[in-house]
């Protein structure tokens, strides 16, 4: 999902700030492509099979019946392209990226997320960096579905999670992160 932009964060004595971006943009880009393309035929086929005219001459539908073949390619094409679009328009608008800034300075912590278009979709989260607890690492393993986070504890209120990852990163790569925001927070790390 989410990848830190890189493993030196802009930091000085009294602020860090994290960058989050999308690591697998290509890819996204071509699977959505796919997509647009797969539900495109789907679409224009049962729109043929309808008029009984190949609109497009390599996508043969004389052997689609209309009712009930056509149109079920009709709405399996048409969620196809709201699905595809959708997905496009999510990765343009960079949705899910943003950074993580502790600020001494103000004594505040900030947690930006993009949203997708659209009033109050923006994700941002403040706390005064007394509140912070501990840091703590969480790892579930699981055949398909490996995850890590580093989540901000804070007193008398629910884990933040700060840094999610579906692509795990080696044990100590995640535990050198965790450490190096617990040290310059001067709160203890935590695992579970």
């Amino acid at each position: 999902m989410n990848k830190i932009k890189d493993m030196n964060p802009l930091k000085n004595e009294k602020i860090l700030r994290e960058e989050i971006y999308e690591k697998n943009k290509i890819t996204k880009w071509i699977y959505n492509i796919i997509i647009l393309l797969g539900g495109s035929g789907f679409l224009i086929v049962g729109i043929s099979s309808y008029i009984k005219y190949n609109i497009v001459y390599f996508l043969n539908s004389d052997q689609i019946i209309f009712f009930p073949q056509g149109i079920i390619m009709c709405f399996y094409g048409i969620c196809a392209i709201i699905i595809s679009i959708n997905q496009i328009k999510i990765t343009l608008n960079k949705a899910g990226e943003g950074y993580n800034e502790f600020n001494k300075n103000l004594g505040l912590m900030q947690i930006y997320r993009k949203g997708t278009k659209g009033k109050n979709s923006d994700i941002n989260i403040i706390y005064q960096l007394t509140d912070i607890e501990a840091i703590k690492i969480e790892i579930k393993n699981g055949y398909f579905n490996s995850k890590q986070n580093i989540l901000v504890c804070l007193k008398e209120k629910n884990d933040i999670p700060i840094l999610q990852l579906t692509n795990p990163l080696k044990i100590n790569e995640l535990e050198k992160k965790a450490s190096e925001i617990a040290s310059f927070l001067n709160v203890p790390l935590k695992g579970s």
